[in-house]
């Protein structure tokens, strides 16, 4: 997917070298001396012919200079765009009257790309200039990016080097935990919040493997806003604070286990809802990785609460590889799906023998579709076009949902569609990481938990 830059250096391969070749034609054209009478007139052709062709030369070096001083010029508008993408992504804003809503906070989800995600897989950045993929250069480029966001809370995934991020973030403020995957992998998740914006109360995590769900986890935490921060307490005089739940997790990411990945996010949302009952109902948000796009069944498990599993392919429920479809299994997709479950898969997926209704008890909405945005960046649903690109993908897996006793003030729209096909992948010059961050704006509701509760767990 990324416009590959071998076409241009093929046809300056192409292009006669001035110094080897027209050296050759000028000794082949030159005839040998001879004492007759002619001997003159042959040294005036001769004089005349090697003019022209040491014309003709300098005219195929001009050439072949202009050809190169094309692609130099190509490369620095290609440049030029990749520095410009950054006052692309722009806030926009609730078209609600939002006036009334008093405390607000900015939560940011970042699959940051783990640095030996990177290295072990070097193809999927073919087009990207080995610079860019830097570490050292990369983390400052996402310190400054997180920065122009003035961030409350940091879900980030592909963690892998915590304590690089850690005293990073704690010079702006942050204070973080960090839950790593289990087995062989050597990255995990990470929380930050703003520590005098925020007092953490109760953290939790989820190792899927202990369900035989693979090596992923997933991490909460309960999150009080101090009363200095909170507008609500100062205006209204009341000594209960708000406090809400953040949940934090990246998905499996093959395409082809949809059971597995149809199991981590149950297991998510259940315990989320867990959490959330336990300190009183408190707000919830869930961010993360989910490797799933958008309308697949993955995600309107989440969007509406429920679903039938026999009503999917199990090995297409994330919807990374709808597009790949024939028209033969299109049609098998929809007549023979309850058959292609396995006992295995649907115990994976159901978390139970026998269960083929799915259901849980958050009510969520996605951030991003409660704020209108631009066709060049949105789907016809309100989803982004593209929040990950390398040469092998560009789409949407990542997402920001949140329970309904928050409300989406706005968000920062992703980069235009057509601006990043024309880049060459991710990272780039401005951005770090093969994503690109999700930031939403969020208040609590009028009856949020935060005028119930007095962020104790019941």
């Amino acid at each position: 997917m990324i416009p590959s830059s071998s076409s241009s250096m093929d046809s300056l391969r192409r292009l006669p070298s001035p110094s080897r070749s027209n050296h050759i034609r000028f000794r082949s054209s030159s005839p040998s001396t001879s004492l007759v009478n002619g001997t003159r007139l042959k040294r005036k052709r001769t004089i005349s012919e090697s003019t022209t062709l040491i014309q003709t030369s300098n005219r195929e070096f001009k050439h072949t200079h202009t050809s190169i001083s094309s692609y130099r010029n190509q490369y620095k508008r290609r440049t030029t765009t990749t520095i410009e993408t950054k006052n692309l992504r722009q806030w926009v804003f609730s078209s609600h009257d939002c006036s009334h809503l008093k405390d607000e906070i900015v939560v940011v989800s970042y699959n940051i790309l783990g640095v030996e995600n990177a290295s072990k897989h070097p193809y999927l950045y073919y087009g990207v200039p080995h610079n860019y993929l830097n570490w050292e250069r990369r983390k400052r480029c996402i310190r400054n990016e997180l920065k122009c966001y003035k961030a409350s809370i940091l879900c980030l995934q592909e963690v892998d080097r915590f304590s690089d991020l850690d005293d990073l973030l704690r010079e702006d403020g942050f204070k973080g935990t960090y839950k790593a995957r289990t087995g062989e992998a050597c990255d995990g998740c990470a929380i930050f919040w703003r520590d005098d914006m925020f007092t953490l109360i109760h953290q939790e995590s989820i190792e899927f493997r202990d369900f035989n769900l693979r090596d992923n986890v997933a991490q909460f935490c309960v999150l009080k806003m101090r009363p200095k921060h909170s507008k609500k307490v100062a205006e209204d005089k009341i000594s209960k604070t708000q406090t809400l739940l953040i949940g934090n997790m990246h998905a499996l990411f093959n395409p082809r286990r949809g059971d597995i990945k149809m199991g981590q996010i149950r297991l998510f949302v259940k315990k989320a809802h867990t959490i959330s009952k336990e300190w009183g109902n408190i707000p919830v948000v869930i961010a993360g990785d989910l490797n799933s796009a958008p309308q697949s069944a993955v995600y309107k498990f989440l969007a509406s609460s429920e679903l039938d599993l026999l009503q999917y392919d199990p090995r297409r429920l994330s919807g990374q590889i709808e597009g790949q479809r024939s028209r033969w299994e299109f049609f098998r997709a929809h007549t023979e799906v309850a058959s292609s479950w396995s006992e295995e898969e649907l115990q994976l997926a159901a978390g139970s023998e026998g269960i083929t209704h799915l259901q849980h008890c958050l009510q969520l909405c996605s951030a991003y579709v409660g704020v209108p945005g631009s066709s060049s960046t949105r789907d016809r649903y309100g989803e982004p076009l593209a929040t990950s690109y390398h040469s092998k993908f560009m789409g949407t897996v990542d997402y920001i949902w949140h329970s309904k006793d928050l409300f989406p003030v706005g968000v920062v729209e992703t980069i235009p569609i057509d601006i990043l096909r024309k880049m060459r992948g991710l990272p780039s010059e401005e951005w770090g990481s093969d994503h690109l961050a999700l930031v939403c704006k969020l208040a609590f509701a009028d009856d949020s938990s935060g005028n119930r509760s007095d962020g104790s767990p019941h």
